[in-house]
């Protein structure tokens, strides 16, 4: 790409300056951007052509100097040409170290990122959850098998990342790793967050994501209706692992919370709230938003029920809450017994609240979005589905509304 670059050799007089010879400096300009260097030579003042940027004389001693000087001259516009014959950015710094022999230290992008997710390991629990780190080691992965796929290198300078990378990465999610869209969204936006790093940085002159669009597609979210909460709740199962299963569960049916603020619950996050009943008061750890939750009947039981359990009153626990995995696992099990045809997993547990336990209940939308922890109504909007039923029930009312005023109307005109 053309640039638009001067340079100029001048006299640079240091400060206090009586007689005697003067450093000779090179200032270069690239796009109105400037930068200086010593020549590592001097010449006296009433020598030095300002005009023409060279020495004025015929001895030897001059002749020698402006050889140099020429020499340097040459060199800026080799370099320059090299610079944009090679589609490589020219700016003033880069010229400087090319004439001056100065190799500039290259960024290499495995590295960079690697650091970001040291310092995330470092952080992790405080600022950071443990699967915000996975998810970055595994981006990290991605883009390491990326490079060795494409260019078949390790690493990379990072100025070497422009639109086309970007492009080539998401095309290798969606068909090497055989990603579907939102998971190649996301993996593309984690490595986003490293060029927003380069750039913020300065050791990126332009944004490689400039122009590149990638949207999330939504997602229909499972969720139990109320038959099939119903159907969990009356089933008793034979093994007491299923029944407690069964039960945690239906907590986060009735509390909305996700499963690791289920399992980090402790007796300091009940509190009175301002109705005076029971309330659950935690921080979400997900986004560390607060979380105030009055709790129902069904939730107040269960909680009651485990109060004694000793894996509760070893680890100081409200409920005795197994690895993700193995919750997952049984909650498969009580789907099949419940003749339930979804595939049941602990988080469905959240979405059955957004919507069949509180908005189709009529619970403001506005409600739901501060007991879910969430910081806009449009992530509400997300999660939780306005439902057909709940619609029809809306407009049964409205419908109700319309033939009262009717009706009054007829009546009106009768009398």
């Amino acid at each position: 790409m053309q640039s638009n670059f001067n340079f100029l050799f001048y006299l640079k007089k240091p400060k206090g300056y009586v007689s005697g010879p003067v450093p000779i400096y090179l200032r270069i300009t690239v796009d109105g951007q400037r930068t200086e260097m010593s020549v590592g030579r001097d010449c006296l003042p009433e020598k030095w052509n300002t005009q023409a940027g060279l020495a004025s004389g015929t001895k030897e001693d001059i002749k020698a100097l402006n050889a140099y000087l020429n020499i340097l001259q040459a060199k800026i516009h080799q370099h320059h040409a090299l610079l944009l014959a090679a589609g490589e950015p020219v700016t003033a710094e880069v010229l400087k170290n090319k004439v001056s022999g100065k190799t500039e230290r290259g960024r290499s992008l495995v590295k960079i990122f690697q650091d970001h997710n040291n310092k995330i390991e470092a952080l992790l629990n405080d600022e950071f959850a443990p699967g915000t780190l996975e998810r970055y080691k595994t981006s990290l992965k991605h883009t390491i098998d990326f490079l060795k796929w494409k260019y078949n290198v390790s690493d990379i300078d990072i100025k070497k990342i422009d639109h086309a990378f970007v492009t080539e990465y998401e095309f290798y999610l969606r068909s090497v790793r055989k990603c579907n869209n939102n998971t190649a969204v996301k993996y593309i936006k984690n490595f986003g967050k490293i060029i927003r790093i380069c750039i913020a940085n300065g050791w990126l002159d332009k944004n490689p994501f400039v122009n590149y669009k990638a949207k999330v597609k939504e997602v229909e979210r499972a969720y139990l209706v109320q038959e099939e909460i119903q159907a969990i709740v009356d089933k008793e199962f034979a093994s007491e692992r299923l029944n407690q299963v069964k039960d945690i569960f239906l907590f986060s049916c009735f509390t909305g919370l996700a499963y690791i603020d289920v399992k980090q619950l402790t007796l300091t996050n009940i509190g009175l709230g301002i109705d005076g009943g029971k309330w659950i008061f935690t921080n979400r750890q997900k986004t560390d938003s607060r979380s105030n939750i009055p709790l129902l009947p069904m939730a107040e039981d269960i909680l009651n029920k485990y109060k004694q359990h000793p894996q509760c009153l070893n680890e100081g626990k409200l409920l005795p809450v197994l690895s993700n995995q193995k919750m997952n696992s049984y909650l498969k099990e009580i789907a099949d017994l419940c003749e339930i045809n979804k595939e049941l997993t602990f988080h469905i547990a959240r979405h059955t609240f957004a919507t069949t336990v509180t908005l189709t209940n009529g619970v403001p939308i506005e409600s739901v979005s501060k007991m879910l922890g969430h910081k806009n109504l449009r992530t509400t909007q997300h999660y939780a589905k306005i439902l057909d039923r709940k619609v029809s029930d809306d407009m049964k009312i409205l419908k109700d509304r319309l033939m009262h005023q009717n009706l009054n109307q007829s009546k009106a005109v009768i009398n």
